[in-house]
């Protein structure tokens, strides 16, 4: 396994292009909410089963109700981007819709100035614009 924040997320870009590709084959001839509910149902599966086998019994008990609240709201919000990325994925091609999601990382780095204080460096400014830049030539393209 990786170490540091860095590997993880590593994987997780891995992943995250694993699944649009896998998606998009996936949903041919199926409908879109349809092939949300499969995969969401998978990763359902898949989160209890890690959390079952890795968290000490009783821990949910210990979550304060801001956790719940917020942890609510961002499954919500997962919900509503996987059935919106779908959807995109059924009319689009692949390779737009993909490029077009990334801008959710400058979305929510400018939420983490706003909302959590964070205090990007000129370097992480530069990285956001050239995303931006980069989504506009290929979502034109």
């Amino acid at each position: 396994m990786p170490g540091g924040a860095t590997g993880w997320a590593l994987l997780s870009a891995l992943f995250a292009g694993l699944t649009a590709l896998l998606a998009k084959l996936g949903m041919r001839g199926v409908p879109v909410d349809l092939a949300v509910a499969i995969r969401t149902t998978v990763v359902l599966a898949l989160a209890w089963g890690v959390a079952l086998a890795r968290v000490p019994p009783g821990t949910t008990r210990t979550l304060g109700p801001s956790a719940w609240v917020f942890l609510v709201l961002s499954g919500l919000a997962t919900g509503a981007s996987w059935l919106c990325y779908f959807r995109a994925l059924s009319l689009g091609e692949l390779s737009r819709v993909a490029a077009i999601d990334k801008l959710g990382f400058v979305l929510a780095a400018l939420l983490g100035v706003v909302f959590l204080a964070e205090r990007p460096g000129p370097a992480v400014w530069a990285g956001l614009a050239c995303i931006v830049a980069g989504v506009l030539l290929v979502a034109k393209g």
